[in-house]
């Protein structure tokens, strides 16, 4: 037991890591409560305005849709350690004004809409940093298990933040919320502050990084644009859980608020034990290892809206977190161990656009269905539509690898050898033989 407890923190050994861990478990843990202080604090001042808390949400997301992209630029550009402590010092105070407004009584909507706005803006840069960053802490071997991590303690703070919100909201006002989430920033800036960067292993800057650069790396390699395109549809049709699952509880189960509540542990379970089920991971997953989870996924969202009885939805939404996390950490994981250290930054830029920038478009469009045919259809229409865009994409690779083994084999039968020279060896064309370009890492399972 203790053998697999040590195989499976085994990032935790490296210092920088341990540092950057802890200040990051206080800070998601802030963060969560933040946003249930904030919604509840936007409620209080307009009435229950629906559209109001809609306007917040926009405010502290669309700086990420429009920016994110710059930010793995800038992450490329500068020294990330540096980044991070900015983008954690500017984060910090605009909560502490917050919250000092907030316990001064002088608080207003036009505030809130404000410290969205900047905590959206400073997101922008700050996530795709983070990433990349993480490699340069563990290095490529422990990435994995490091990256798993992350999505342990994010889904534990998910479910353990929201909790204390509540229960310190009604103790004591949204104010004091506000300012243990501020408190929480210097955390990690002082665990940034006190790392060896003698140990850090740093990937090399480019001062004149350009966007198109990071673009044209990636469009230039098949192995990361299929789980891109993955993780691009998953997101938009499958990932909407925050609509899907109140409505579920809601107008099918009909649930109270504790039920409801289960439902969503029940998600977060499987989430942690899928986040658990990464860190065995020593290397770059293969595509299949990929496209499978994408699959399951697929399957266990679509059984959870069929599931007839609450615990029989309870069990498959712990499945169906497991698949979540599981896969989106492969996709993750085969992105960053297969890019370029140059152009990782804004390769990780693009992924979290991806990821987060889709979840809104498609909540519309779920939300949309499931207003007309009901809780049930949006899990269907979920889990169907992520199930035909996975094989679309699979389909591609497949017809991709064709053409390209058939003009290599044109090409070798073309100009046949002398008789004097050495046979040549059959390779794949170079836009696939991907986990061979400099700065890639070797995968550590079967090949594709």
């Amino acid at each position: 037991m203790r053998a697999r407890l040590r195989h499976t923190f085994r990032s935790l050994a490296v210092r920088n890591f341990r540092l950057f861990a802890i200040g990051q478990v206080l800070s998601v843990s802030g963060t969560w409560m933040m946003v249930v202080a904030q919604d509840w604090l936007v409620l209080s001042l307009t009435d229950d305005s629906a559209t109001a808390l809609g306007a917040v949400t926009a405010a502290q997301f669309t700086p990420v849709l429009l920016l994110t992209l710059y930010g793995g630029r800038l992450a490329d550009r500068h020294d990330k350690r540096r980044l991070l402590i900015l983008c954690n010092s500017v984060s910090g105070g605009c909560a502490l004004v917050l919250a000092l407004l907030d316990l001064g009584g002088a608080l207003r909507l036009w505030h809130v809409f404000a410290f969205a706005l900047c905590l959206g803006t400073v997101n922008a840069v700050e996530v795709p940093t983070r990433m990349s960053f993480v490699s340069e802490m563990v290095g490529p071997d422990l990435l994995p298990n490091a990256s798993s991590l992350s999505a342990v303690y994010f889904n534990l703070a998910r479910v353990l933040g929201p909790a204390a919100a509540g229960a310190l909201i009604a103790a004591s006002g949204t104010g004091t919320v506000m300012a243990l989430n501020a408190a929480s920033y210097p955390a990690v800036v002082a665990g940034l502050c006190m790392m060896r960067t003698s140990e850090l292993t740093r990937a090399p800057r480019d001062a004149t990084a350009r966007l198109t650069d990071g673009l044209r790396h990636l469009a230039a390699r098949p192995d990361l644009v299929a789980p891109m395109a993955l993780v691009l549809f998953v997101g938009l049709f499958g990932m909407n859980f925050h609509l899907t699952l109140p409505l579920l509880a809601k107008t099918v189960f009909h649930a109270d608020a504790a039920s409801f509540g289960l439902l969503t542990t029940a998600f977060a379970a499987g989430s942690l034990l899928g986040g658990l089920a990464g860190t065995a991971r020593r290397g770059r997953p293969s595509a299949r290892t990929v496209t499978g989870a994408a699959l399951a996924f697929c399957a266990l969202e679509t059984a959870t809206g069929w599931a007839p009885t609450f615990a029989v939805a309870a069990v498959l939404l712990t499945a169906t977190g497991f698949a979540t996390i599981y896969f989106a950490q492969a996709a993750n994981h085969r992105i960053q161990l297969g890019s370029d250290p140059r152009y990782r930054g804004r390769v990780l830029a693009v992924y979290t656009l991806v990821m987060q920038g889709t979840t809104p478009l498609g909540g519309l469009l779920v939300g949309w269905l499931s207003a007309r045919l009901g809780a049930r259809s949006g899990l269907y229409a979920g889990g169907l539509a992520s199930l035909a865009a996975t094989l679309a994409v699979m389909a591609v690779v497949r017809l991709r690898e064709r053409r390209a083994a058939l003009a290599e084999a044109t090409s070798a039968t073309a100009e046949p050898p002398s008789a004097t020279a050495e046979p040549p060896s059959v390779k794949a064309p170079e836009a696939f033989r991907a986990d061979r370009q400099p700065g890639a890492v070797q995968p550590a399972d079967a090949p594709d």
